[in-house]
């Protein structure tokens, strides 16, 4: 397996450009198969995730080309030649769950495994099953898979999502274009990727109202047609690159960003002490004089703190000035990167979803274990701030999640290189 090395050496400048969402990108690739014309997405990000997506479409009998050195994404679901998704694909991520409505609303039937994905605690589809059978649905789970069928095609009805969900509600929403009559889902998740959805299935010809509040009403279509949407910036890896000048000093300009899609985030940067001004290209990040501040974090559902920047954010915090708590609000056990961080010298006590991290003047460089998506790029973080060097083992999971990070940060004068694993 390949190692990422990280040798801390200050300050950095110059720029960043922001890819498009992976859990956007993750999200509209399955929107094809409600059609038998083509989708085309622009600004898709170049990601492992993204080419198991794709290998999960083509094996039910999608075509999926990568042009422009994979930055456009261009798919065609004309026919289907296969409704199973099969155990050996959907298990490496749990997106795949995404294709069982579009499926399902298309032709009346759909096997899906049940997914796999990052150890982060359980993340169980249940809610996407009921709001499926919200729309008459008919479901039973045997020996791993869904299987899933409506004879008479779906139909419109009402559903309170009794927790916020974002892959439930894209999952939902898909289905929702084709059913007969109306569709109310309420409770629904807000985030930018759910108002990107909605944006590309309305092109595709969708009746859809409400995204970006709390309740979507949609009224179904009978097809949906094909066409072009572009790929709305990677909030996450926006928000990871504003926290490597936060933590080393410098300024960083990173290329695509946008407050509205991390406002949370940057109050919380600012209460801090790192400074985020818009430009015309995206959004400038630059640390004030002296040692940030301890700030406290509760992660929530958008538009609150981000769940995914939670374990980047730590790592600022371990070199803080004073003490901080983190509430983890959205999955159990993710504070696995915090042990691996305490090998650099961090003072991190965990109780349940609660961390306090009581900041120390400098890290130091250490072997450590990736252990997921999210906690990989914030060792790395943690390494661009530590003494001498940081060896990152396991960093799979980082390729999942973020495209040529040792470039991205070696162009602004990070230290950094990967090592190819035997």
């Amino acid at each position: 397996m390949d190692s990422i090395i990280v040798t801390g050496n200050g300050h950095l400048n110059g720029q960043i450009p922001i890819a498009g969402a992976k859990n956007a990108c993750l999200t509209l690739m399955p929107a094809t198969l409600l059609s038998e014309e083509p989708l085309t997405l622009t600004n898709a990000p170049r990601l492992s995730d993204i080419r198991t997506m794709a290998a999960l479409l083509q094996s039910l009998g999608a075509e999926v080309s990568q042009l422009q050195s994979g930055r456009v994404l261009a798919m065609s679901s004309a026919a289907l030649s296969n409704h199973v998704a099969d155990y050996d694909i959907v298990r490496k991520m749990r997106a795949s769950i995404l294709v069982l409505g579009p499926m399902l609303a298309r032709d009346g039937h759909a096997i899906v495994s049940l997914p796999g994905g990052c150890a982060i605690g359980a993340r169980p589809v249940d809610l996407h099953l009921r709001a499926l059978e919200a729309m008459g649905a008919e479901l039973d789970l045997r020996e791993g898979y869904v299987h899933a069928k409506a004879p008479g095609g779906l139909r419109g009805g009402v559903f309170e999502f009794p927790i916020v969900s974002v892959g439930a509600t894209e999952n939902a929403l898909m289905a929702a274009t084709m059913a007969k009559g109306t569709t109310v889902l309420k409770n629904v998740a807000r985030e930018p990727e759910i108002v990107d959805l909605a944006t590309c299935l309305r092109r595709m010809g969708a009746q859809i109202e409400g995204d970006g509040t709390g309740t979507i009403t949609v009224q179904g279509v009978d097809r949906l047609h094909g066409a072009t949407h572009p790929v709305v910036p990677d909030r996450i890896e926006l928000g990871t690159y504003m926290l490597a000048p936060a933590i080393c000093g410098g300024e960083v300009e990173c290329l695509g960003g946008r407050i509205d899609l991390v406002g949370a985030f940057c109050e919380k940067l600012q209460e801090a002490g790192i400074d985020v001004t818009e430009t015309g290209n995206g959004l400038t990040v630059s640390r004030r004089n002296g040692r940030v501040s301890a700030v406290d974090v509760a992660t929530r559902p958008f538009p609150g703190f981000p769940t995914d920047l939670q374990a980047q954010m730590m790592a600022l915090m371990c070199t803080a000035e004073g003490t901080s708590v983190l509430e983890e609000r959205i999955f159990e056990n993710r504070f696995m990167h915090a042990p691996e961080l305490v090998r650099m010298g961090a003072r991190i006590d965990v109780q349940g979803g609660t961390a306090t991290v009581t900041g120390v003047d400098r890290l130091k460089g250490a072997p450590v274990m990736a252990t997921d998506l999210r906690a990989s790029v914030s060792l790395i973080l943690a390494g661009l701030a530590a003494e001498g060097e940081t060896i990152v083992n396991r960093v799979y999971h980082l390729d999942r999640g973020y495209e040529s990070v040792e470039e991205k940060l070696g162009n602004v004068g990070a230290k950094i290189e990967r090592i190819s694993g035997q």
